[in-house]
């Protein structure tokens, strides 16, 4: 693992890290850059979860907008919902990467859920991910992905099965993922054009981990042409397929 990014806390609130926490808890990492007209719906979806005890950490990634501002008056309005809440904000740009994992390393639970700023939960997303998880003794857990914004359509989630990764990714970042297999496998790395979702399932694989799909419409993904997706990655596809290649030579994928 990398040493830690240098960042400096905007906000914190509830239980100090030594205090006793819920057995349940579930830690929810949003990263953050650029998003503050989306960032205040993106947090109401989080404090509506059904399930009750949740640490909020978001990490914003040295935005120029006021998406820190944004996030911080938020916190200050619904800190008590929380088990704990810390906003965190990197001293330079790191990227997506890096953003995750200043998140995880701040974590205090064995669950974490990854969300984008941009994205939201439906109430029982994280409840019944942690249900499905805990039970099949997974990694990961995942749900289907409900679009909207831009364009309006069901995801392409499917059951987790390590050859299904070879000709591309159909599993989101939006997931509840393990601490401990988020550092058994090194954390997220930064991708210069993107895809670090998919390298990171490619890692979990690689380590012989599992994920848990559950067939249910849990995730919201906002389609709009400011995505890292539309804006970068795509312009870039055919650089992205080649480093992805370089660095899993076990994919095989095509432009």
């Amino acid at each position: 693992m990398k040493p830690p990014v240098a960042y400096q806390t905007l906000y914190e609130a509830g239980a100090l890290a030594s205090a006793a926490r819920p057995r349940d808890l579930v830690s929810v990492v949003v990263s953050l850059h650029q998003y503050e007209a989306h960032i205040g719906e993106c947090l109401d979806t989080v404090a509506a979860q059904q399930h009750r005890p949740l640490e909020l950490i978001v990490v914003d990634d040295a935005s120029r907008d006021q998406s820190a501002v944004a996030a911080a008056a938020w916190m200050a309005r619904h800190a008590a919902r929380f088990h704990a809440v810390a906003l965190l904000r990197h001293r330079t740009n790191q990227g997506l990467a890096e953003t995750r994992n200043t998140g995880f390393l701040r974590a205090c639970a064995e669950h974490v859920m990854v969300l984008d700023a941009d994205n939201g939960l439906y109430p029982r997303c994280i409840g019944r991910l942690l249900e499905c998880k805990e039970d099949a003794r997974a990694a990961v857990a995942y749900a289907q992905l409900a679009m909207f914004g831009d364009d309006e359509a069901t995801g392409y989630a499917d059951v987790w099965a390590p050859e299904r990764f070879r000709p591309a990714n159909y599993v989101d970042a939006m997931a509840l993922v393990s601490r401990s297999a988020w550092a058994q496998v090194g954390g997220y790395d930064h991708l210069e054009y993107g895809w670090e979702d998919f390298d990171f399932w490619c890692k979990f694989v690689e380590a012989g981990l599992a994920g848990v799909f559950v067939p249910e419409m849990l995730c919201r993904y906002r389609v709009h042409q400011t995505s890292m997706l539309r804006s970068r990655t795509d312009l870039k596809r055919a650089q992205v397929i080649d480093q992805m290649m370089y660095r899993r030579p076990w994919l095989d994928l095509v432009d």
